[in-house]
C-alpha cells in the first residue's frame, strides 16, 4: 500500500499529464527537491519516478492500440511523445513485440484469464453487450482511499482489511467503490494500479481523501461471479467499443460502483463505469 500522500498525489499529477510530464514538473508540483523526491518515490513504489513515467507511457499506448485498432500506430506513439523509429524501439523494448504485432494479437491474448488461469469465458456479442449500456452522467465522489500496486486478484482480502479500519465511516448512504488505472491483459499484474474507496462526505479528517471525478460515462451493469468481471470487461473492450463511436477519456480512470457483495459465494451486483469524452 502507498501510504505517503505526497507520493500519491504523484501519481495522480503523473497520470493526469503522462504525454508530456517530466520528473522536474512532478517534483515541483509536490513541493520538494527532485533529489529526495526520486528517494522517497522508490521507497513508496518500488519504480524510479523516471521509470513509473516510461512504463505507464507505453502500458497505456498499448492500450490505445487495443482498444483503437483503426488508429495508426505512429499516431498512437506521438500522443505519448515518441517518434515512429523511437516508439517501435522502445515498445520492443518492453513487450518483447513490435507494436504492430502486439496489435494483431492482443485479442487473443486478452482471451487468457490473468487470475483464473484455467476459467474459459467467451466475449458477449455486441447485442448482449449493448443491452447491459447506458450512456450516463455520474455524480462525483467523494472518497476515502487506499492505493495499492499488484494483482487485480488480491483485492477481496484488501477489501476485508480496509472496511475494518474505516467501520466508523460506513452509513447507510455509503458507496463502495474501486478505481483500476490498467488492463491486466496489458500491464503486469505485479504493476496493476487500483484504489479501494468508500464515499463520506466533505470535511471528513481523514488525510487519505479524494474526489473521484464522474460525468459523462459509459455504465456496464454487472451481475454475477467475480471472476466474470474481467471478462465484461474485456467484451467491453473488445466488442463494444470498436463499433461505437464514443471516445474514452483518457484524463480519467475507469470504476466501479458496488451494489450487492456475497463475500461467501463471491456473487457480485456493480456498475463498471468508463469515462467517455
Amino acid at each position: 500500500m502507498i501510504t505517503n500522500e505526497s507520493v500519491n498525489r504523484a501519481i495522480d499529477y503523473i497520470l493526469q499529464h503522462i504525454e508530456d510530464v517530466t520528473l522536474e514538473e512532478v517534483a515541483d508540483y509536490c513541493h520538494f527537491s527532485k533529489y529526495y523526491f526520486c528517494r522517497l518515490f522508490k521507497t513508496q513504489t518500488g519504480e524510479s519516478v523516471h521509470g513509473f513515467i516510461k512504463r505507464v507511457r507505453l502500458e497505456q499506448s498499448a492500450f490505445r492500440l487495443k482498444v483503437e485498432q483503426e488508429r495508426p500506430i505512429t499516431e498512437i506513439g506521438a500522443d505519448y511523445g515518441y517518434s515512429s523509429s523511437n516508439f517501435s524501439s522502445a515498445f520492443r523494448k518492453h513487450y518483447r513485440i513490435a507494436p504492430v504485432t502486439f496489435r494483431r494479437s492482443i485479442s487473443h491474448a486478452s482471451m487468457k484469464h490473468p487470475f483464473f488461469h484455467r476459467e474459459e469465458w467467451r466475449a458477449e456479442s455486441f447485442e448482449e453487450c449493448n443491452r447491459k449500456i447506458t450512456v450516463e452522467q455520474l455524480p462525483d465522489y467523494h472518497v476515502i482511499y487506499e492505493r495499492r500496486f499488484g494483482s487485480y486478484e488480491g483485492i477481496g482480502v484488501a477489501w476485508d482489511a480496509f472496511l475494518e479500519k474505516y467501520q466508523d465511516y460506513l452509513t447507510e448512504e455509503t458507496r463502495l467503490l474501486e478505481r483500476t488505472y490498467d488492463d491486466p491483459a496489458v500491464t503486469s499484474s505485479e504493476n496493476c494500479l487500483y484504489d479501494i474507496c468508500m464515499s463520506v462526505e466533505q470535511g471528513c479528517p481523514l488525510e487519505n481523501t479524494v474526489d473521484i471525478q464522474g460525468g459523462r460515462c459509459l455504465v456496464y451493469y454487472f451481475k454475477g461471479h467475480a471472476k466474470c468481471i474481467y471478462a465484461a470487461y474485456q467484451t467491453i473492450f473488445l466488442v463494444w467499443l470498436p463499433k461505437t463511436s464514443y471516445e474514452l477519456d483518457a484524463s480519467k480512470s475507469l470504476f466501479d460502483v458496488y451494489h450487492k457483495v456475497d463475500a461467501d459465494t463471491m456473487y457480485m451486483e456493480l456498475d463498471i463505469c468508463i469515462p467517455i469524452k
